[in-house]
């Protein structure tokens, strides 16, 4: 039978000598077996760099980073791969806030080592001076080697941190383990102050994980230590029987399941129904059995199972759907129980497409379309939040539920093509599938190869208020046509105050600046976007004194009402005579 995991696990951190403590500490041992089986446990260490001013944050940043995204991660990557995915993605958001405070002098850099033990088996990851040691039937090992350099004989320089460049090697191996085994993290306040002896001495006492920890670092500080101390001890108990490389072997590729037609029963999941079918994937309402909750199952389509890279997007799709949190944004759910198939689960949506909702009302109330633009800009910002673009934002990506009180719910439904900055080693420009009509929506730099990061998604986002409030395309329908940078520049911006004269000129300036081809002359983000659509910006018109505008965004609003409330009088009168 198999056996089930079992490890203790002890950490301490101290501020020592100095004022402040930069270090972090953090462990994980998963409560749900299915975690526990999928992904492990970890001990993770990170020493803030407390001469760039932001060591702290750093390393707390990436502690409670690593440990949430770990176990949101596919069950179907491997260890080494979802760790690697994971790093880099830190890395950049800490060598971004760096960059980001530039003038202030801070920089946020850390060391990080971790250490997750699945099955039978010790993965390690390490980048900086920190270090992960095994002690084994009383002999230690240093695993990691330290990236550091000597200016001087006694003068150590960090020669590689999380945070210290745009991109980052980290250091990644795994060791076989047994049980009797301890596993070891410390900072370089234990390790610079006390010698394998030293550490082999307390790891061998009969004492607990935790005291253990604790007692290395008081050790440390009466053998003079004068920096942070920080102790992460890992003590394998049992582990499980299950041989690692029959394991693997059955995750890492699950078979595509079949057509599934109502009635059919998958992984403990009833379809209640088909929602929708294309070449490229399925979606289907699902209802779990043991539960009762009802679901959304997507499942990639069978024309792509030789695909490699097909099925890595697929899989990361999940992924990129667990990180994102927003009430704007469709969760996708934890599945706690072993698949057999390829699939993920969604919370089920109640509404119809943005673009039916469009179609539906020709003549909409203008508040509620802000209240719209309002929403969707605040899922896309969950993405951006997450070093994530989501690339391919368009009206039949979004649902729509005007419930019973009238006020829209909208949810951003599809992960297909989100752009995940540092994950990512190569941008690849998404394809455009002409009949989904895609090209009318996604900004025409990534048609020709171009990554406009936050500044895609904004294109995508006027694009898309342009037409809640004129019907119209802010070029036209040529747009679609266009394949090249020279097709792109015949095409002239349609003001919108001409399509709908109730637009002023402040609004429609508002709308033509979110969707210039040029970035340099587009929004640098979505928040100055939504403040001049709400309220007037007085550079719009500085060019032109002739033109008269509203000065209180609120009479604009209410105009608008009214011309929406009579519109939509002359619309029932001329149906109702007919």
């Amino acid at each position: 039978m198999t056996k089930n995991l079992h490890i203790e696990i002890g950490q301490y951190t101290t501020q020592g000598i100095k004022a402040h403590n930069e270090d972090s500490v953090g462990f994980e041992f998963p409560d749900d077996g299915h975690l526990l089986t999928h992904k492990g446990a970890c001990g993770v260490l990170a020493d803030g760099v407390s001469t760039a001013e932001a060591g702290k944050q750093a390393s707390q940043l990436c502690i409670q980073q690593f440990i949430e995204d770990y176990y949101k991660t596919p069950d179907t990557w491997t260890v080494e791969h979802a760790g690697q995915q994971i790093l880099s993605g830190i890395n950049l958001k800490l060598y971004r806030l760096s960059d980001a405070y530039k003038v202030e002098g801070k920089g946020f850099l850390c060391t990080f080592s971790c250490v997750v033990v699945k099955s039978r088996t010790a993965h390690i990851f390490h980048v900086g001076d920190s270090r992960v040691y095994l002690y084994r039937k009383g002999e230690l090992s240093q695993l990691t080697k330290d990236h550091s350099v000597y200016i001087s004989k006694s003068q150590p320089v960090l020669s590689r941190a999380m945070g210290m460049d745009s991109q980052i090697h980290v250091d990644y191996q795994s060791v076989p383990i047994k049980e009797g085994d301890i596993l070891l993290s410390t900072s370089d306040g234990v390790h610079d102050f006390l010698d394998c002896a030293g550490i082999s001495q307390v790891l061998s006492e009969p004492i607990s994980a935790e005291e253990k920890s604790r007692k290395l670092c008081d050790v440390s500080l009466m053998q003079k230590s004068d920096d942070n101390i920080s102790a992460v001890v890992m003590d394998i108990k049992v582990l499980t029987s299950e041989n690692i490389d029959d394991f693997n072997a059955r995750l890492t590729r699950l078979p595509f399941p079949p057509s599934l037609d109502v009635g059919m029963k998958i992984d403990g999941f009833e379809v209640l129904k088909e929602i929708y079918a294309s070449s490229r994937s399925q979606l289907y309402k699902v209802r779990d059995t043991q539960s009762g909750e009802q679901m959304v199952m997507k499942t990639p389509s069978v024309n792509f199972e030789e695909d490699n890279h097909y099925i890595d997007r697929f899989i990361q799709e999940e992924w990129v759907g667990k990180r994102i949190r927003s009430s704007y944004v469709v969760e996708v759910k934890n599945l706690k129980r072993e698949k057999h198939f390829l699939y993920y689960l969604m919370e089920p949506v109640e509404g119809e497409t943005l673009t039916d909702w469009i179609k539906a009302n020709p003549v909409a109330d203008p508040t509620i379309c802000m209240n719209i633009i309002e929403q969707i800009a605040a899922g896309l910002r969950a993405f951006h939040k997450n070093d994530s673009t989501h690339q391919d934002l368009r009206p039949s990506n979004i649902m729509i539920n005007m419930g019973e009180n009238h006020k829209p719910q909208i949810k951003i439904v599809d992960f297909g093509s989100v752009y995940v900055a540092g994950i990512a080693e190569v941008f690849k420009p998404i394809t455009h599938d002409g009949a989904l009509g895609t090209a009318s929506y996604a900004d025409p730099l990534y048609l020709q190869g171009r990554n406009p990061g936050i500044q895609g998604d904004l294109y995508s986002l006027g694009t898309i208020a342009y037409e809640l409030f004129t019907k119209k395309l802010p070029y036209g329908a040529d747009i679609e046509e266009c394949t090249t940078s020279m097709s792109f520049d015949r095409l002239r911006y349609k003001n919108a105050s001409k399509i709908n004269p109730i637009i002023p000129i402040w609004f429609d300036r508002a709308l033509e600046t979110s969707v210039k081809f040029n970035v340099q002359d587009r929004y640098r983000n979505i928040r100055d976007f939504i403040k001049d659509l709400k309220h007037p910006n007085p550079e719009f018109l500085r060019d032109d004194p002739k033109i008269e505008y509203t000065k209180s965004p609120l009479l604009f609003w209410q105009g608008m009402s009214v011309f929406w409330v009579i519109m939509l009088f002359l619309m029932i009168m001329m149906f109702s005579g007919e």
